[in-house]
């Protein structure tokens, strides 16, 4: 430990007493936690397991449940060694760094404190081995729930240790993934191919068998290396890997990569290679001692801590939509006969209908009337939009590189496609449009009140005037029977995009973003968000920035009951939203921020003006399923957060492979929402295709969570 002279001490001591704020310190020191000493019964010992169990403030005068942490200790120690973290425990609950957490220390004194946490196979008179890891992660967890107010659950478990315990619970989270979602693993004793000669790993059998203390093929067998490529994605687990830079230098250079801050990193490097875990690692300054471990427990659990939940991830429904070939989202309708549309683009023939080549549009419909339209050439098709209409059809927009609507013989760039679909999926006609020998491409779709549709997106050529830079927003209006009634392109000198649209009776609404100044718009900094209100002839009427001086996009917008157009995308790395009169002008926005990535994708608009902004996040709002979660976030007619949440698989939930939003949202006649996006994991009840799938479900908007 850090060593203090008396006089500093004292004046630390003095500055304390001077800032504190009276009855303070007394105050915060009652809410701390209590440690006491208990034990459990272990079948496969034959004997109790002892341990110190640590109990937040108020667990005895709550019906709360809470996570828990197994912490395990180093060679020779006992389980009095975790108990110095209590008040980092306190102290994080006290300022909710972590939720109130159980902690369990066992006490490991198995061939003679030397048990590596394995079950050892070593049956030598001197101490012979004991199934150690059988009895504190089956034994010890399952007491443990039976009989504190726990969940038995794995994403409400946690397991960490220092030097033989980081091996430990390296080794517990990788070989009991059902049990454990989290490890905080510090100066693992862990050794590639083999420990050193010299190592103690050789010297308890722990790894031994028969009458051999220590067996090369065993310790392979049990040793992190041989676990990676077993593990389960959909079983995820977070890993917090921490060393000290003045951990023991083996003197030998032969056994100079088993020094602990070299196998540290390898380990890292290993385990950031799966697709179940997800890593971090930091080297610290210090030994092999607490000058280390102290301040990486606290790193490990502010980095682990706040995604552990008693509550069971909210998931996605079965089936999905897709082939075993790569998928994607392209937008969701919702009918008045309470049966959907979901659009996406499939590599591969789905329910028996004809596959043209590469991706295809497919249009599916489930509920009350049931069919599948696959639309394709040998070329790519894309959906990035589905609208209901009054009849009981839709329309989907995307973009084709063949020739869709049978008039664009030798088509080979990226032209705009709009597709009318009556009731019974019969195709009404298709219109396919852009410049010549340029990429045309529609991200948006709305339904416009005559049953006609309005399109976004951009052009690289020139379809309204000449082009203004390398590629301009473009806004289009066709009539219901498919006939184009006009075209603007909107731009400066930079890349321009659109990428959301929307209509009421008088209004048009376009969203998207530039890499410049649009006209009508100022330079915020980095990649600037815009917004433009059109009339229903094609005239702009305005045009506003958006977000802040980072990069900026808005995705989708929707105009909501009390006649406001709400907006939603990115603004810095966060969700961002904002609402916006028929006039331009800025009623309100809101934002939700997570350390990590956070952007909106669609706006379902709600009764009383209220909103459900849908978009994803990687990082924690409600319980965290998986990388990227699906997040919805309900706001009222002021912009003020109603409910929030987030669901998904353990995989990557609503967002490509290039960090990009693939996600759609529409209301129900019911008032739920339905949202339907790219997934590449499975439901919880179902199986999924595999290579990125799609699902559609419903969530309630007073929770933001399935409606089971």
């Amino acid at each position: 430990m850090p060593k203090w002279s008396g006089a500093g001490v004292l004046a630390l001591l003095a500055l304390v007493f001077l800032l504190a704020v009276p009855g303070e310190a007394r105050v915060q020191a009652a809410k701390g936690g209590t440690l006491t000493t208990a034990s459990a019964p272990s079948k496969a010992l034959g004997e109790n397991i002892a341990y110190n169990v640590y109990l937040p403030y108020g667990y005895d005068t709550s019906t709360d449940r809470h996570p828990v942490l197994y912490l395990l200790h180093g060679r020779g120690d006992t389980m009095q060694a975790w108990t110095r973290v209590k008040d980092v425990l306190d102290q994080m609950i006290r300022t909710r760094r972590i939720p109130p957490v159980i902690a369990v220390m066992p006490d490991a004194p198995w061939s003679e404190r030397g048990s590596w946490y394995v079950d050892s196979r070593y049956t030598g008179a001197e101490l012979p081995g004991r199934p150690v890891e059988t009895a504190l992660a089956r034994d010890l967890v399952g007491h443990v729930d039976a009989t504190y107010r726990t969940a038995p659950i794995r994403e409400a478990r946690l397991v960490g240790g220092y030097s033989m315990g980081g091996a430990g619970a390296l080794r517990f989270a990788l070989a009991h993934q059902d049990l454990f979602s989290a490890a905080a693993v510090l100066s693992p004793a862990v050794y590639t191919p083999l420990p050193p000669s010299d190592s103690s790993v050789r010297d308890y059998g722990a790894f031994g068998r028969s009458g051999e203390k220590f067996a090369d093929d065993v310790y392979r067998e049990l040793n992190y290396p041989a676990l990676l490529p077993g593990l389960d994605p959909d079983l995820p687990l977070r890993l917090f890997v921490a060393v000290g830079d003045d951990e023991y230098a083996h003197p030998a250079p032969a056994d100079a990569r088993h020094d602990l801050d070299f196998e540290s990193a390898a380990l890292y490097n290993a385990a950031r290679r799966s697709p179940a875990i997800s890593a971090q690692l930091r080297v610290l300054d210090g030994g092999h001692d607490w000058t280390v471990w102290a301040p990486a427990f606290e790193q490990a659990m502010a980095e682990l801590g706040p995604a552990l939940s008693v509550t069971a991830p909210a998931g996605l429904s079965a089936p999905l939509f897709g082939t075993a070939a790569p998928d994607w989202a392209g937008g969701v309708a919702a009918h008045a006969d309470g049966s959907f549309t979901t659009g996406f683009a499939a590599g591969g023939p789905v329910d028996g209908q004809p596959y043209a080549g590469r991706l295809d549009a497919v249009l599916t419909r489930t509920g009350t009337r049931s069919w599948t339209r696959q639309l394709g050439t040998e070329a790519d098709e894309r959906l990035y939009g589905v609208a209901a209409l009054p009849d009981g059809g839709v329309l989907a927009a995307g973009y084709t590189k063949g020739d869709l609507d049978g008039r664009h013989p030798g088509n080979a760039t990226d032209d705009a496609f709009v597709a009318r679909l009556d009731a019974s999926g019969a195709v009404r006609w298709i219109t396919q449009f852009g410049a010549p020998g340029v990429a045309d491409r529609l991200y948006g779709l709305g339904a416009a009140p005559d049953g006609g549709a309005y399109v976004a997106g951009y052009t690289k050529g020139a379809l309204d005037g000449p082009s203004s830079g390398d590629k301009d927003a473009l806004v289009a209006r066709l009539t219901p029977d498919g006939q184009v009634s006009w075209i603007r392109q909107y731009g400066g000198a930079g890349e321009d995009k659109a990428y959301g649209v929307a209509a009421d009776a008088t209004n048009v609404y376009v969203t998207g973003n530039t890499t410049a100044v649009m006209p009508g718009t100022s330079a915020l900094g980095g990649f600037d968000a815009w917004i433009a209100g059109y009339a229903p002839n094609g005239t702009r009427r305005w045009a506003a920035s958006a977000g802040g001086s980072g990069d900026d996009r808005l995705n989708a917008v929707a105009v909501t009951t009390a006649g406001l157009a709400v907006a939603t995308g990115t603004s810095g790395g966060d969700l961002f939203a904002a609402a916006y009169t028929s006039t331009g002008r800025k009623r309100w926005q809101a934002a939700v921020a997570t350390p990590a990535a956070d952007e909106g994708a669609a706006v379902a608009p709600l009764p009383g003006g209220e909103v459900e902004v849908v978009g994803y996040t990687k990082g924690r709002v409600g319980v965290m399923a998986g990388g990227a979660d699906v997040l919805t976030v309900r706001l009222d007619g002021g912009g003020k957060q109603r409910a929030a949440a987030q669901l998904g698989t353990a995989r990557d939930d609503a967002v490509d492979p290039f960090a990009e939003p693939n996600l759609y949202a529409v209301t129900t006649p019911s008032g739920k929402v339905a949202v339907s996006g790219l997934t590449y994991g499975a439901p919880a009840d179902g199986d999924a295709p595999g290579n990125g799938d799609v699902f559609l479900t419903t969530v309630d908007p007073a929770t933001g969570l399935p409606d089971r």
